[in-house]
């Protein structure tokens, strides 16, 4: 092997200083070959002129039996000087005489290995990287003490002794099958890992990068005089003789947990952007609830439920005096179902004292629960099977409060099943994260669901159901809060007036939710307290504008008021940025008015008119608000010809004919409120048709 790694260049000669020897590394060395320098003197052809003396003087004393050791300069067969280091013994010429045998090593070559071997060293003594050469038999002939450390036994320890007998608390069978595999295929590996514990840490889990590269003697060539060449179609690497094995070992426990964590977190961020467009998708409370428990079954847990305190639910009902009551409203738990409709949503059960239960109520914190936890809600000998259900089949779980803007809503219980792995922390922060962002979902939509109750309870309490009986006119009239939206602020009114006159107002509050119908309920009333005082329609709106104008700037209404006198038959209107009436004349003729619109309510510009409009008996007078004829695929103008096409026979019941109008028009669900009056005038009416 040194050989093959400091080529030593060797010949012969005889008393008379022929040569009478010469290996092939002398040949690589110095470029003569064999047959071409035997029976040569060696001093013309390969001693420098500048030294021919000096060489005679060696060679004399060499002859006389002393051996010689120096740098001298040998010349190349292409004239240049090679620098060598030179060993002159003394041997005996074929013949007997004294002769010399000269070993020589290019000066640069044991440069280069004397700093190959002090970086080796060097390696060996400062690397932090576990080094280790082993033998053939894969037992350690060396390894550095950064590897000594990571083993927890000392260097000299290892030295004779195999991985197994080292270190067998890792998983040393394995690797040595390894490490052989590298030795019979002649073929490094690269970042092998190996787990386990050693003395240096024997209470904790550490893992390895491991590498293995073959030592392999590359073969030796053999021939007259030194070694001779292989054949040269073989593979180096994989022709040589086995040596042993280099292994370099790094420890990255630490670098690999990190690279967990940051995976746990990337998956963690994921799942709550998932969290984040799956839950909240709506307003309606039960089915955010429901949205929860989807997402936390099967991903994160096996059964989850959204339990909430009755006295959120309920804030003003009177019965609900209890913080200690709790009521299913979503829940999923793994099949076969469970065993009781305790579990069912709906479901309510008071929080015992001094359980986890209460406790989380009123801490707003999280805890795992026990098993004696679990079946403590559902006490008595009808819950028997239930209890059994849940003790003998839940391994582990997790009750999370709901809390939103400073308030326990309710909690979150979640539970993993004994055939899986149990709740761990890191489970735990990210279910944590997950109930912490459902509740603000969740609170939304409680608060959605009182408000717009709240609305609908108020502006059906201020909007007409039934509309009164008056002198020369036919009534009917809807109201249709939207079906997916908040309620708005339509209404429509009747109101008797004096003289057997009869005043019909609509209007249209901008924006939803219940400060619209709070305006919309201020401006019925105001317009009640008004239209008894009998003033007139303009008088009338421009009393209305003070009143929007009075609650704030970015309050609006459209209105209309009419007044019908039954004495001529004749409507009297006047608009406040509204949409013009519809007509329909006895005959069937349909028109829309185009008298004055004038400006909302609220503007502050006052500009108010109004129309005069006889009407005989049987003329229909119709009201509505842009609920009814604004879509997704028609604008206002298409949404009066719509209309006007639906008013085209209005000479049925006039309940029917306000129907068959909401039937055409209303095709999909309204986006907005709709108000619709019809107002037919009727025999005793007199009036005169129409013109315009």
């Amino acid at each position: 092997m040194l050989r093959e790694l400091l080529p030593i260049a060797l010949w012969r000669e005889d008393a008379e200083g022929r040569i009478v020897e010469w290996s092939l590394a002398a040949q690589d060395l110095l470029g003569h070959r064999p047959e071409h320098v035997l029976g040569l003197r060696a001093s013309p052809l390969l001693v420098p002129d500048a030294n021919r003396e000096l060489a005679e003087r060696l060679t004399r004393r060499v002859q006389a039996g002393e051996t010689m050791v120096g740098t001298l300069p040998v010349r190349h067969r292409d004239g240049h000087m090679v620098p060598m280091e030179m060993w002159i013994v003394p041997a005996a010429d074929p013949t007997g005489r004294p002769g010399a045998m000269l070993i020589a090593v290019e000066t640069s070559e044991v440069l280069r290995m004397r700093e190959n071997l002090a970086a080796m060293e060097s390696l060996f003594t400062q690397s932090p990287i576990g080094l280790a050469l082993l033998g053939p038999d894969l037992r350690f002939l060396r390894v550095n003490d950064a590897l000594a450390r990571m083993n927890g036994v000392t260097a000299a320890e290892h030295v004779g002794r195999r991985l197994t007998e080292v270190v067998p608390g890792v998983n040393a069978v394995s690797l040595e099958s390894l490490m052989r595999q590298v030795l019979d295929s002649r073929t490094p590996v690269i970042d092998a890992r190996r787990v386990g514990r050693t003395p240096a840490d024997p209470g904790r889990d550490h893992m390895w990068s491991c590498s293995y590269a073959p030592l392999v003697d590359r073969g030796t060539r053999t021939g007259p005089g030194g070694p001779a060449p292989a054949d040269g179609a073989a593979d180096p690497a994989r022709s040589g003789r086995p040596l042993g094995i280099i292994a370099s070992l790094v420890d990255i426990t630490e670098s690999q947990e990190a690279h967990i964590e940051v995976e746990r977190a990337r998956h963690r961020f994921a799942l709550l952007a998932e969290a984040g467009a799956r839950i909240g998708t709506t307003l309606d409370l039960r089915q955010t609830a429901e949205e929860v428990v989807r997402f936390l079954v099967p991903q994160l847990c096996d059964s989850a439920d959204v339990q909430m305190l009755e006295a959120v639910l309920e804030p003003d009902d009177p019965a609900v005096s209890s913080r200690g009551v709790l009521r299913r409203i979503a829940a999923v738990f793994p099949e076969p179902v469970p065993p009781s409709p305790l579990l069912g949503p709906g479901q309510t059960f008071q929080l015992p004292a001094g359980s986890a239960y209460e406790r989380l109520v009123l801490d707003g914190r999280p805890t795992f629960l026990t098993d004696a936890d679990i079946p403590v809600l559902f006490p008595g000998k009808a819950a028997e099977s239930l209890r059994a259900y849940l003790s003998t089949r839940f391994g582990s779980a997790r009750t999370v409060p709901l809390v939103a803007r400073g308030q326990v809503l309710g909690a979150v219980t979640v539970t993993r099943l004994k055939t899986r792995e149990p709740l761990d922390d890191q489970d735990a922060v990210l279910i944590d994260e997950v109930v912490a962002r459902a509740a603000l979902n969740i609170d939304n939509a409680r608060l959605y669901t009182t408000q717009r109750a709240a609305a609908l309870a108020l502006q059906r309490s201020l909007t007409n159901s039934e509309l009164p009986a008056v002198t020369g006119l036919e009534l009917t009239g809807r109201y249709l809060p939207a079906s997916a939206h908040d309620v708005g602020g339509d209404w429509f009114d009747v109101i008797e007036l004096p003289g057997g006159r009869t005043g019909l107002v609509i209007g249209d509050v901008m924006g939803h939710g219940i400060h619209a119908a709070a305006v919309m309920g201020q401006l019925r009333t105001a317009v009640r307290t008004l239209a008894r005082h009998d003033i007139p329609p303009t008088e009338m709106l421009r009393s209305l504008d003070a009143v929007v104008a009075d609650l704030g700037e970015d309050t609006m209404a459209t209105c209309l008021y009419a007044v019908h006198s039954p004495a001529t038959g004749t409507w009297t209107i006047a608009r406040a940025g509204h949409l013009p009436p519809a007509v329909v004349t006895p005959e069937g003729a349909v028109s829309f008015l185009q008298g004055p619109p004038g400006t909302p309510l609220g503007t502050g510009a006052h500009d108010f008119g109004t129309e005069e409009l006889p009407l005989p008996p049987g003329g229909l007078l119709v009201l509505y608000t842009d609920g009814l004829i604004e879509a997704r695929d028609r604008d206002l103008d298409e949404g009066m010809r719509q209309l006007g096409r639906a008013l085209g026979r209005a000479d049925g019941p006039l309940d029917e004919v306000c129907d068959g109008v909401l039937a055409r028009l209303l095709v999909d669900p309204a986006r907005d409120d709709v108000a619709l009056v019809l107002a037919r005038t009727t025999a005793g009416s007199a009036a005169t048709p129409p013109t315009g």
